[in-house]
């Protein structure tokens, strides 16, 4: 799986086309002038999402109306023109110029990102962990996307249906015989659906186990899918065990508002010698767990496919010390294409043998010839900026 190309118009600040190079690309220059908008255009190109805000319309240029993001991808031999354009709230995605549904188009191009926003992976709310192993599930299997969406559909329409009974001054018996009666019929469906968002849930952190267990990048990481049914039954049996649930957890959703149980409470444990790192770990294995939960969804990904999907490093001086990029780069050089920022000139340096080098100013990505060292001073001196912003 190869991206060779890249366009990117209103998006964020850029307004350029880069190809790059098959292994190793490093694109680096001052802070705010897009490096990391490249990496996340060439994420939500592939995944349909940003990983830096939730909503990727945030991303349209202050000031436009649309952005357009374009890649050329070879894969399997095939060249493909992917295309995704957002108006607004809007997304709208093409191959080969033809229109595309969301799960039609998410499973052209994969990519994996390591970047301090995606550190809630780790450190964050149970959410967080739970679209990361979606999106892995996902990667495997684009259908899924579905179930994920139906479930969060039923769901708010459920929610709906409590939080008007909740906030009803003459809710009486006969309305709540009503009430169990249609949530019933909502339950059904949340019951198939969660089965499913379980069984695919439980079986992508045994892959992840599996690919942990060979030591990735020399340091040890274990996983644990934790169920909000854990310990309250028999989860080999699921659908019953949420039935029973929603049954005897009714007049306390009644009550709440709200749905309190399901995969959507679900968890996924991080552990590091059997405690959890996002509780006890330093800043630094926070960092070095997500790193290998990166590097364990890459290879999960190449079990299933024989293929690498794209890495993105966003920031890595920043994230990673020095011996760690060397063992990075060490473990993916040859496997995955691999994109990374950087506003080091010697991190872009050290590896101009072996990379491809882009350097980022205003908005526009230039490739530097294989022997050319440029001193970031040179870049445009007008660039100031402690974040990379629209």
């Amino acid at each position: 799986m190869l991206l060779t190309s890249v366009e990117a118009i209103g998006f964020r600040n850029l307004a350029t086309r880069v190809d790059f190079g098959t292994g190793l690309n490093i694109l680096w220059g001052r802070n705010a002038q897009g490096k990391t908008s490249v990496l996340e255009a060439i994420y939500a190109l592939a995944n349909t999402k940003s990983f830096r805000t939730s909503a990727l319309r945030d991303a349209i240029a202050f000031g436009a109306t649309e952005a357009i993001v374009r890649g050329s991808i070879e894969r399997g031999g095939i060249h493909r023109e992917l295309q995704m354009r957002l108006s607004g709230s809007r997304k709208e995605f093409y191959v080969n110029g033809k229109r595309e549904s969301a799960v039609g188009y998410i499973s052209q191009l994969d990519a994996v990102v390591f970047s301090f926003e995606e550190l809630g992976i780790v450190r964050g709310e149970p959410a967080e962990r739970r679209r990361f192993l979606d999106r892995g599930v996902v990667g495997l299997r684009p259908a899924y996307l579905r179930t994920i969406a139906d479930y969060n559909r039923i769901l708010r329409q459920k929610n709906r249906l409590l939080r008007d009974a909740s906030e009803a001054d003459d809710f009486d018996p006969k309305r709540a015989s009503a009430l169990r009666s249609t949530v019933g019929a909502w339950n059904e469906q949340l019951v198939e659906l969660g089965a499913e968002m379980h069984r695919e849930r439980v079986a992508y952190v045994e892959k992840l186990s599996n690919a942990l267990a060979r030591n990735l990048f020399g340091e040890q990481l274990d996983v644990r899918y934790v169920s909000s049914f854990e310990g309250k039954g028999d989860l080999g049996d699921y659908e019953a065990l949420f039935r029973e649930r929603l049954e005897l957890r009714f007049d306390a959703e009644a009550a709440s508002g709200h749905s309190l149980i399901g995969p959507h409470r679900d968890d996924l444990e991080v552990l590091v010698k059997g405690r959890e790192v996002g509780r006890f770990g330093s800043a630094g294995q926070q960092r070095s767990a997500l790193l290998i939960l990166d590097l364990a969804q890459v290879d999960v990904y190449y079990e299933a496919f024989e293929e690498y999907p794209i890495l993105l490093i966003d920031d890595i001086d920043a994230e990673l010390d020095r011996s760690r990029i060397d063992r990075l780069l060490g473990h993916v050089e040859g496997k995955a294409q691999t994109f990374i920022s950087t506003s080091k000139q010697d991190i872009a340096n050290s590896f101009r043998s072996r990379a491809e080098i882009f350097a980022v100013s205003a908005g526009i990505v230039e490739r530097e010839p294989a022997d050319t060292a440029v001193d970031i001073a040179s870049m445009d001196s007008a660039a100031t900026g402690e974040s990379e912003e629209i």
